[in-house]
């Protein structure tokens, strides 16, 4: 929720914020009445307008992030937003292919690391498990047309 009550000498109320769509909405709902704090009931009302605008903007933003998921998944080269391929130094010194998953995890609500060895599981396998990760964490399902999509856009490895 996005609703933040505010009590400081330049504003007593309620501030809602969100960004739908690379627009930032900022709305502020007052508690203050001819220069007096509200109580009660008329508190409660404010309140409740204030969760009802955050609802109202959290559908919109909700959608637009639906409506938008395909054209953010792909960088405009084609490749996926969120997983390279790299070339990892072991301690050892030796080089090792992976394909490593850096995602904002819709599932666990924190940024998600994982890679997957090329040398371990062969590149279409390493691929397909770092597309299986992305799709979790993303809440892509199997099923569909940008999993496929998804899929089809593996790099070209060395």
């Amino acid at each position: 929720m996005s609703v933040k009550l505010l009590d400081n000498r330049a504003f007593y109320g309620y501030r809602v914020r969100r960004t739908v769509a690379g627009e930032l909405f900022q709305e502020y709902f007052s508690l203050k009445k001819d220069g007096k704090r509200l109580e009660g009931r008329q508190k409660k009302q404010i309140e409740k307008e204030a969760i009802e605008r955050d609802a109202e903007l959290e559908e919109r933003q909700l959608r637009y992030l639906e409506d938008t998921k395909e054209d953010r998944c792909f960088k405009p080269d084609g490749t996926v937003r969120g997983i390279s391929y790299l070339l990892k130094t072991e301690k050892s010194g030796n080089l090792t292919p992976i394909f490593q998953v850096g995602v904002a995890s819709k599932v666990e609500k924190k940024t998600v690391c994982t890679s997957f060895s090329l040398n371990a599981h062969g590149s279409d396998d390493a691929w397909e498990r770092a597309v299986d990760a992305y799709a979790k964490h993303k809440s892509i399902h199997k099923n569909s047309k940008l999993y496929q999509r998804l899929l089809e856009a593996m790099p070209k490895v060395q």
